[in-house]
C-alpha cells in the first residue's frame, strides 16, 4: 500500500464533500426558504441516498466516463443528505426573537441570513458535514469497480485471495482516515463556536481564506487531473487471470516496440467494456471471454446462437458490427463455470461427474455467486438442476469476493466455481466432469477496437501480429497455476507473467 493511494482515496472524498457542501447548503437554504419545496428537495436526497452505491457509480459513468470525477460527482450526491437536512435544521432552530430582532434592526432578508442565521446554525451544519465525511470514506471503496483507484482495489483484491494483511491494513487505514478527518474537523467546529473577546484581525481572516481557497482549488484540479494514458491504454481487471495476461500484452508490446502501454485503475468487467466501446472511449483493449461478452455484456444466450455457428465465431461477428470491435483469437483457456466439490464430498461419495451428484444431492449444501441465481438466460442455478436433475438439501448464494472463505470454513459442499482460478487449489476442491455439457465454452480472448491497429501503425506496424502471440499458448491447468502463484503464494502478476513469456520463447531472458 503506497501514499500515493492514500492519498488518491481521500482527495476524492475531500473534493466530494466541497461538491456537496457548495450544492448541500443553498439547498438546505432554499428547503427553509420555502418548506413546499423542501418536501420535495429532502425527499430527491433521501431517494439519491438509498440507491445502491455501485448502481449510482454506474449510472453516472454512461454520462461521464470512468475514472474520478465519476466517483467524486457520487460521492458528492451521496453526502447531500445529512448536510441539507442539518441546514435546515440548524435555520430552524435559530431562536425566533434574535430573528425578529434583526428584522427590526432593517436588516434585509439576505442579510440576516448571512450574517445571523448561517452564524447560529453552522455548527449543526458542519455536524452533518461529519457525518457526511465519515459516510463518503467508506463508500468511496467502490471506486475501485469503476477505475477509480484508491483503496478499494487493495481491499478487494484481499478478501477475493482471503488475505488478512490486505484486508486489516486496508480496513485500519479508512478508519485512521476516518477518524483524522473527523478530528480534524472536530477541532475545527470547536474553533467556530468558541467565542473570544478578541476578534481575529481582517487581514488575518483574509490571509485565513485565501489559503484554504488555494488549497481547495488545488485540490480539485489535482484531482479532476486525467490519468496518464500513454500509448496503449487497457484497464486492469479485478480476477489475477485478468491482470495476468494484461501484464504480458505490456511486457509484449513494450519490448518490441517504442510505444507505452498504460494500464489504468482497476474496473469490473462491464464497465471496462463500456469504456472501450463508448463514443468517448478511454482504452484501446481488454482481456476477456467469449461467452461473458455474450451473456453478461450483450445479455444473449446461447439459444440466441445461429445453429451452424460457433458462440466464439458469434460474439465476434456480433462485436465487429454492433461495437466496432474483433476478437483476437483464443488463448486457449476455457474458464467456463465448473462445479467444484469440497475434500469430504470426494471422500464420502468419490464423484468424478456432475452426474454422480444427483442421488446424494439432498445431503449437500449447494453455494454460487448471486448472479448464478438469476433468472438471466439458461445458464443458472434453476435450468442447471433440471437439466441434471439435482435436488439439494440448501442452495444459497454468496458474494463473489467472499466465497473461496465461505467453502473454506465448511458453509457449502458443492460451489460453482471458475475453471481455471487458482483458488480452487486453495479451497481443495476438485472440479466435476460437465459430462452432460451443460455450461458452455468461455473461451480467454483479447478483445480490441478495429482502430487500434491503424492508430498505431506506425509506431507498431505489426501490432496485430505481436498480439496474437499469445493464441494457443495457454491450458486450464496452467493458467491454474499461475492463478495460484499469484493469489496464493503472493508472488507478484509481473512476475509471474515474466517467468511464463521467458519460458515460451516471446522475451528473452
Amino acid at each position: 500500500m503506497t501514499f500515493q493511494v492514500i492519498f488518491e482515496h481521500l482527495s476524492m472524498v475531500i473534493v466530494a464533500l466541497l461538491f456537496a457542501l457548495i450544492a448541500g447548503v443553498p439547498l438546505g437554504v432554499l428547503s427553509y426558504f420555502y418548506p413546499r419545496a423542501g418536501k420535495i428537495i429532502l425527499r430527491v436526497v433521501d431517494l439519491i441516498q438509498t440507491t445502491p452505491a455501485l448502481a449510482l457509480l454506474g449510472i453516472i459513468m454512461v454520462f461521464m466516463g470512468a475514472g474520478k470525477p465519476t466517483v467524486i460527482v457520487g460521492l458528492a450526491l451521496y453526502s447531500l443528505l445529512p448536510i441539507v437536512r442539518n441546514t435546515v435544521l440548524g435555520l430552524n432552530q435559530v431562536p425566533s426573537a434574535l430573528k425578529e430582532a434583526a428584522t427590526g434592526m432593517g436588516m434585509t432578508r439576505m442579510y440576516q441570513l448571512r450574517r445571523v442565521e448561517i452564524p447560529l446554525a453552522a455548527p449543526i451544519i458542519f455536524t452533518g458535514v461529519r457525518i457526511a465525511a465519515v459516510n463518503a470514506i467508506g463508500t468511496a471503496v467502490f471506486a475501485a469497480m469503476v477505475g477509480g483507484g484508491g483503496l478499494g482495489n487493495i481491499i478487494n483484491t484481499g478478501i477475493r485471495q482471503n488475505d488478512m494483511k490486505a484486508i486489516l491494513s486496508g480496513t485500519g487505514v479508512l478508519m485512521a482516515m476516518a477518524l483524522i478527518l473527523d478530528l480534524i474537523m472536530a477541532l475545527v467546529e470547536h474553533r467556530m463556536n468558541r467565542r473570544s473577546d478578541r476578534a481575529p484581525s481582517p487581514a488575518g481572516k483574509l490571509f485565513t481564506r485565501a489559503v484554504a481557497a488555494v488549497a481547495c482549488v488545488a485540490l480539485t484540479v489535482w484531482t479532476f487531473l486525467p490519468q496518464q494514458e500513454d500509448g496503449l491504454v487497457l484497464y486492469e481487471g479485478q480476477f489475477s487471470e485478468v491482470q495476468l495476461v494484461n501484464s504480458m500484452i505490456k511486457q509484449l508490446v513494450e519490448d518490441r516496440y517504442n510505444l507505452t502501454v498504460t494500464i489504468k485503475d482497476q474496473m469490473t468487467a462491464v464497465n471496462n467494456f463500456n469504456a472501450m466501446t463508448g463514443q468517448d472511449h478511454s482504452c484501446d483493449l481488454m482481456y476477456t471471454w467469449d461467452g461473458t461478452l455474450l451473456t453478461t455484456i450483450m445479455g444473449l444466450d446461447t439459444t440466441d446462437i445461429p445453429d451452424g455457428q460457433t458462440l466464439y465465431d458469434f460474439v465476434n461477428e456480433k462485436m465487429n458490427t454492433e461495437y466496432d470491435a474483433r476478437l483476437m483469437g483464443k488463448i486457449g483457456v476455457n474458464n467456463t463455470y465448473a462445479i467444484g466439490v469440497t475434500q469430504d464430498v470426494m471422500d464420502t461419495y468419490h464423484p468424478t461427474k456432475i452426474s454422480d451428484l444427483v442421488p446424494v444431492a439432498g445431503e449437500l449444501r449447494f453455494g454460487a455467486e448471486s448472479d448464478f441465481f438469476t433468472s438471466a438466460g439458461s445458464m443458472k442455478y434453476d435450468p442447471f438442476v433440471q437439466f441434471y436433475g439435482l435436488n439439494f438439501a440448501k442452495a444459497t448464494p454468496v458474494d463473489i469476493m467472499l466465497k473461496y472463505t465461505a467453502i473454506e470454513q465448511g458453509a457449502y459442499d458443492v460451489m460453482v466455481v471458475y475453471a481455471t482460478d487458482g483458488l480452487n487449489i486453495r479451497a481443495g476442491l476438485t472440479v466435476l466432469e460437465d459430462d452432460l455439457h451443460f455450461f458452455p465454452d468461455y473461451y480467454g480472448t483479447i478483445l480490441v477496437r478495429n482502430d487500434v491497429f491503424e492508430r498505431f501503425e506506425e509506431q507498431a506496424p505489426d501490432l496485430e501480429e505481436t498480439l496474437s502471440l499469445l493464441n494457443g499458448k495457454f491450458t486450464d491447468q496452467l493458467m491454474s497455476q499461475f492463478t495460484y502463484r499469484v493469489d496464493v503464494e503472493q508472488e507478484p502478476v509481473d512476475q509471474v507473467a515474466r517467468d511464463f513469456l521467458v519460458e515460451a520463447g516471446l522475451l528473452e531472458q
